[in-house]
């Protein structure tokens, strides 16, 4: 019996009806007070008894990114896209279940979530200047579809304390796993002025992050997505890749699930004419297709009218979709990291095997409770097992054989 499934989610989600994000709220109070404690009863107790309940080590899950071998100097030939730039340092991913992007927005629990199992956390999405993000109500579930809808409008406190947030937890022991961050342009800021605004915050923040993702893709900030469009992109990137020179940490660029395969091209053209480290397939979609849920609960307004990206199950086929194409039109040089619909072991085990090298939750966490991620990992070591390999990164891109 799962309690988290069985008795705890329907009285929260259906019987109280409670606001999402007053609950999201409530667990990051308690998440942080964890992580600001540490070092001390009650909380390392806690944190203790949470790994050992969710989470799982095991060699064989283990990958390293960016290791190319006798790392070369700045300068050298980049083995992606064979220009002269930046080679990023590596990274040990103990495991390749992380936590999306949307729920640590500020950085503020970066030390508890290998306690749930994740073998790393992106944290964000930050923003150089601190907004409170759209009006309530704007976090909805669409039970029916195993899926959410959110318009949240990067609300965050901004990269400043961020950094100091981040600054203090390493200052209270080292770090558990590995951390991303998520910058997103200021609603306040042009789009013509939108570089400087990213460039703002990698300023910030580029000693305190493990690796960098530039979000030009959620639908909740107007104008966003045009950042996506090749010039614009290739501003942005050039910005922080030149301010990327001595840090060398790997900068990827998260995607929209919507663009055409002619744009996700541009994309790619760019990501690696600027020596990019990744891609991140991929975010929210605006695409109501196929929904049963038709009216929200909270507005009595059709689902079809009502503004935000919705994440998910019905996100999992285009993104794997994404995925595939990806690996396929880079001839799997590029890392992947997989975001959208995954729920299950075999959910993993598609985008992983479809070319994603690590994969990302957010809203399949929130309905499959906190021993998810634990069951993934245990389903993908049964998987290895069934096809005779010795590591994860062998899947990656398996189907393709």
């Amino acid at each position: 019996m799962d309690i988290y499934q069985d008795v705890l989610r329907p009285i929260v989600f259906s019987g109280l009806k409670t606001d999402p994000e007053f609950l999201h709220k409530q667990f990051m109070q308690i998440s942080t007070w964890l992580d600001c404690h540490t070092d001390r009863p009650p909380s390392n107790w806690i944190l203790n008894q949470l790994q050992q309940n969710f989470s799982i080590a095991d060699a064989r899950l283990e990958q390293t990114l960016w290791d190319y071998p006798n790392q070369p100097e700045v300068g050298s030939e980049n083995p992606i896209s064979g220009s002269s730039l930046i080679i990023p340092k590596s990274v040990l991913f103990k495991n390749p279940m992380g936590l999306a992007a949307g729920f640590d927005k500020n950085g503020t629990a970066s030390g508890v979530w290998s306690s749930f199992g994740f073998g790393y956390a992106e944290l964000g999405t930050v923003t150089l200047h601190p907004q409170p993000g759209n009006p309530t109500p704007r976090l909805f579930r669409l039970l029916a579809d195993e899926a959410a809808l959110n318009r949240m409008g990067f609300n965050n406190d901004g990269a400043a304390a961020m950094a100091t947030a981040l600054t203090a937890a390493l200052q209270r022991r080292p770090r558990p796993i590995p951390v991303g961050i998520n910058l997103g342009k200021s609603k306040v800021t042009p789009l013509e002025e939108a570089a400087t605004d990213y460039l703002g915050s990698f300023r910030l923040l580029k000693d305190l992050g493990d690796y960098f993702v530039v979000n030009v893709s959620s639908p909740n900030t107007p104008g966003l997505r045009t950042l996506q469009d090749a010039p614009m992109l290739s501003a942005i990137l050039s910005a922080l890749q030149q301010e990327n020179q001595k840090a060398n940490k790997p900068i990827l660029v998260k995607i929209a699930p919507d663009l055409e395969w002619d744009a996700i091209l541009d994309v790619l053209d760019v990501t690696l004419s600027h020596n990019l480290a990744g891609i991140i397939a991929t975010n929210t979609t605006i695409n109501r297709e196929g929904l049963k849920t038709q009216i929200l609960r909270e507005t009595g307004n059709l689902v079809k009218d009502e503004a935000g990206g919705i994440s998910g199950l019905p996100l999992k086929g285009r993104s794997t979709e994404v995925i595939r194409f990806i690996r396929k039109e880079t001839k799997g040089k590029l890392p992947i990291m997989g975001v959208g619909g995954i729920f299950t072991a075999d959910d993993a085990w598609e985008k992983i095997t479809a070319g994603a090298c690590l994969l990302q939750t957010y809203t399949g966490w929130i309905y499959q409770g906190p021993f998810m991620v634990k069951r993934i990992l245990q389903g993908l070591l049964v998987k290895l097992e069934e096809r005779g390999l010795s590591n994860i990164s062998q899947a990656v891109g398996l189907e393709e054989n």
